[in-house]
């Protein structure tokens, strides 16, 4: 592999005008909305679901292939987001996948059918996968390390929020028309657009940033400007990027588990009325968002005391492992008060965790390439996602409870700290993508990783193939395909792992 550096053009003075304090936190709060404009049009086909299915006649497995066409983009579209943030930059690259995701929102007031509306959310998907790959890079650019998990659980506290207020496209709806609803809400996104083109800028090239604040920001970061193209796939050979990814796959489906069976578990098993439910999640997705913020301002309070980044990164994380088993603890309590507060207390752990997680993409990999690192990350915790449906369904039908998604929900954190440490150790290196990796040699890790998922992919489609009578009464036909698909995608990623691992020329972007 060969890198090609860009010469940096000769520097041209930035016309200041009147410094903005604080201006990175501005920045950060540009992200918030963003994430939670993406949160809202993502949820908003849920909250409309009883509407929908009295308008459309919809059957359950209508509304299941629908929600498996955005489940399988978002899962697939992250990794190509993620290279266009790098290639194309922050700024233009979230403006195109708002534009793009507010645009197929609106459109879905078009949507006349079960294939109209499965249109319409794939395209949804694909858009909104850019949402983070772009929030982590500008994150790294716009703060110092010690500051940027607070920062970004700031951001990713949006995610909350747009569940939490996603309540106001009911409202629209019953007073105007679903359609409308769907137009409204996309049309947010073209608003926040407006702030976005006049707030955003590189550092460097913002002319309301004050020479202080981008010392600050610049404090521990490198200066190197030059732009380095790099084949995507050579970032597998950094080691760093595995426990990152293997995070992702194991514990962001525990986060898609609470986004969408918690409604059910409180209702099916604790006896809670609908609307009764969805005033006690409000209660719980708001202390998601307190970890969220809570999560990223410990590691960075540590940072601040002196303490190493990785040891800081560590300690937020481990909190967090320690307290999700508590979801194991919250199923078996016969105590309702307890079993609120205990699921309280995971969701806020999971974004302490996702905080800190997020932000060990930006100390592992300079920002020249995190759209990437994230990107690939979230396609890998896309992936395990899709098996949620039919993992949740399958423990119900076989068990007649959820009690064994609980328990895996408990325990993956745990096992993912395990993994970082394994991996990284005591201290996280950055990883050098600045220096020229010889890829005339075979990778054996990667060889032998891409063979094991290979064979693992085919051997989970083999498996629901063999019991999809099974899978199909368990958790409709959609969530059955969405299975199926999962495990194709697992071959694929394997099938990646083994190109990525073999001997070939050097590349030369």
């Amino acid at each position: 592999m060969a890198s090609e550096r860009t010469p940096v053009a000769a520097e041209t003075p930035v016309r200041r005008g009147r410094t903005i304090r604080g201006l990175r936190w501005w920045i950060c709060g540009l992200l918030f909305f963003a994430t939670t404009i993406n949160y809202v049009d993502r949820q908003s086909l849920s909250v409309l679901k009883t509407m929908l299915e009295r308008q459309m006649n919809w059957s359950e497995a209508d509304y299941g292939w629908i929600q498996f066409a955005f489940t399988a983009a978002y899962a697939a579209f992250p990794s190509v987001a993620g290279r266009v943030m790098d290639s194309m930059g922050v700024k233009f690259g979230l403006a195109l996948a708002l534009v793009a995701w507010s645009t197929m929102s609106m459109l879905t007031a078009l949507a006349r059918g079960t294939v109209g509306f499965a249109v319409a959310r794939f395209f949804l998907g694909a858009a909104e996968a850019g949402n983070f790959p772009a929030s982590i890079k500008a994150i790294g650019q716009w703060f110092p390390q010690r500051e940027r998990a607070l920062a970004t659980g700031l951001f990713n506290s949006g995610t909350n929020v747009g569940v939490m207020v996603s309540f106001i496209t009911v409202m629209i709806a019953e007073s105007f028309g679903w359609q409308f609803a769907f137009i409204s809400i996309g049309a947010i996104g073209f608003i926040w657009l407006v702030f976005w083109q006049i707030g955003f800028q590189s550092p460097e090239d913002h002319p309301n940033l004050s020479p202080e604040e981008l010392a600050h920001i610049k404090s521990d970061q490198a200066q190197n400007q030059e732009r380095l193209k790099l084949h995507w796939t050579t970032l597998l050979r950094f080691k760093q990027i595995w426990p990152f990814l293997l995070a992702k796959l194991l514990t962001d489906p525990v986060w898609w588990f609470y986004l969408y069976w918690l409604p059910s578990y409180l209702a099916k098993e604790r006896g809670q009325n609908i609307l009764g439910s969805a005033y006690l999640l409000t209660g719980i997705y708001t202390a998601a968002s307190l970890g969220s913020i809570a999560g990223g301002w410990l590691s960075g309070f540590l940072i601040k005391r002196g303490w190493r980044i990785a040891t800081a990164r560590y300690a937020a994380m481990g909190i967090a492992a320690v307290c999700a088993p508590f979801a194991i603890l919250a199923y078996y309590t016969d105590s309702f008060a307890l079993c609120l507060v205990l699921l309280s207390v995971v969701t806020a752990a999971h974004q302490a965790w996702s905080a800190n997680l997020f932000t060990s993409a930006t100390d592992l990999f300079p920002s020249k390439v995190t759209g990437s690192v994230v990107g690939l990350g979230a396609t890998t915790g896309g992936l395990g996602g899709m098996f949620l449906t039919l993992l949740a369904a399958m423990s119900i039908q076989w068990i007649g409870n959820q009690s064994a998604v609980f328990v895996w929900a408990g325990l993956m954190h745990p096992l993912s700290l395990l993994i970082f440490w394994l991996v990284l150790g005591r201290d996280f290196k950055m990883a050098d993508v600045d220096t020229v990796l010889d890829t005339s040699k075979v990778s054996r890790p990667l060889v032998m990783a891409g063979v094991g998922l290979v064979v693992l992919g085919l051997a989970l489609v083999a498996l629901i193939w063999a019991n999809w009578a099974t899978a199909v009464a368990a958790a409709k036909l959609a969530g059955a395909a969405q299975a199926a698909t999962a495990a194709v995608g697992v071959a694929l990623v394997g099938l990646t792992l083994l190109y990525a691992g073999m001997r070939r020329r050097a590349f030369v972007a």
